[in-house]
């Protein structure tokens, strides 16, 4: 998959947010191997958030509150749990094919107890690997917070426990809201031995496929307004735009947030010349890939085409930025210093 982590915030989804949809956990849906020592409802589990087994009312990645604010409430804390902690691991797999995987990505998720993401990442993992896990535990879109609490609380129960995530924990992810939840939840940052593995984000594995596009100074954006606001989006790609970076674009569009994307070509239009190079990469190392260079003028028209949506990653070339035999190529500089 093109894009990081980020794809599954999106407003798209018509699933049950925060659901549990496990492929290899326990029997019975009503108990709980995390082993925290105090439960408040015989029904749930004290695995993840105080969310009950029933996911109708949740909200995107909401661990159990039910207004509106979608304000976090954390359910078992440190000191609900009797074990030593184990190890808990964020993953990156990278692009999206099991050859984009690192070794030590494969090797952190082979030593695992627990594996725990989005359904849809899990599904990338090779079989060798999820087979050799004592429980995999996965969630459907937007379950990222109540998936991100589910793997830190069964940390905290003893188990070694991997959290993936496409592309690298970092971009876009989940590694800096595991941080937070930990906190939260009273541990101390020597409490849990925390690591992050990481992968190759999509800006690289798609720039990979264009040729050179990202060989100077570049700078990512997202168009996903689902935790940024439009409005912070739209100030943040006026500075960028505006000056000369190679942009890329993560999370350009969904069936239900198309006018972000068009206002992101007319900001990138009222700074950079409609000829302006853009390489477009769909589903990069899926079986559905698509590449495609093209001109920013031409850009905002493809918007209603099958090659841009949330699998998508966009590279906006700079004002030195060109197109040469189907490749995009950036300088880094070197022609104004020697001669070749």
């Amino acid at each position: 998959m093109s894009t990081d982590t980020n794809a599954e915030t999106d407003d798209e989804s018509t699933s049950n947010c925060g659901s549990t949809s496990t492929t290899e956990t326990t029997a019975e849906s009503s108990s709980s191997t995390c082993g925290a020592s105090s439960t408040t409802d015989d029904s749930s589990s004290n695995c993840g958030a105080s969310s009950s087994s029933s996911s109708s009312g949740s909200k995107c990645g909401a661990s159990s509150s039910e207004d509106e604010s979608h304000e976090q409430e954390v359910g078992a804390t440190v000191a609900d749990f009797d074990a030593d902690p184990g190890q808990l691991t964020a993953v990156g797999l990278g692009p999206g094919h099991a050859e984009g995987m690192t070794e030590r990505a494969k090797t952190a998720l082979l030593e695992a107890d627990h594996i725990v993401g989005y359904t849809t990442y899990i599904e990338l993992i090779p079989d060798e690997i999820t087979e050799q896990a004592d429980e995999i535990y996965d969630t459907p879109m937007c379950g990222e917070v109540s998936r991100t609490e589910e793997s830190i609380d069964r940390t905290l129960a003893g188990n070694d426990v991997a959290i993936v995530g496409s592309g690298d924990p970092n971009v876009y992810a989940l590694a800096g809201l595991a941080l937070e939840i930990l906190e939260s939840k009273g541990a101390t940052a020597s409490m849990v031995e925390f690591d992050v593995v990481p992968g190759v984000p999509a800006a690289q594995s798609c720039a990979a496929r264009l040729g050179a596009p990202l060989v100077n100074d570049t700078v990512s954006v997202s168009l996903s307004d689902h935790l940024v606001p439009m409005p912070e989006i739209e100030s943040r790609l006026h500075a960028v735009a505006s000056e000369n970076f190679t942009i890329t674009i993560y999370n350009p569009w969904s069936r239900k947030r198309r006018e972000n994307f068009e206002k992101c070509c007319e900001i990138l239009l009222a700074h950079r010349d409609p000829e302006t190079p853009v390489g477009i990469v769909h589903g990069a190392g899926r079986e559905d890939e698509q590449v495609l260079i093209t001109e920013l003028g031409e850009l905002e028209d493809l918007g209603e085409s099958e090659i841009i949506d949330m699998t998508t990653t966009i590279l906006v070339g700079t004002e030195d930025s060109y197109v040469w035999d189907d490749r995009m190529v950036t300088p880094r500089g070197y022609e104004t210093k020697y001669d070749y």
